[in-house]
């Protein structure tokens, strides 16, 4: 298999950043929604759309 330079970076950071919070999803949740909320940016939330048929 050929071996891809940028996955392998994006692999590495992945797992470096995962580390940071001990692989809990929970916390690295948590941080990002801190980070977003003193960011300063508008968030944006769009409604779930119907998934039914017809």
């Amino acid at each position: 298999m050929l071996k891809d330079e940028l996955v392998e970076e994006v692999r590495k950071a992945r797992q470096e950043q995962a580390a940071r919070w001990n692989f809990d999803l929970k916390a690295m949740l948590v941080d990002a929604r801190k980070r977003q909320a003193q960011s300063g940016h508008k968030v944006v939330s769009f409604a779930p759309k119907d998934s039914k048929p017809g």
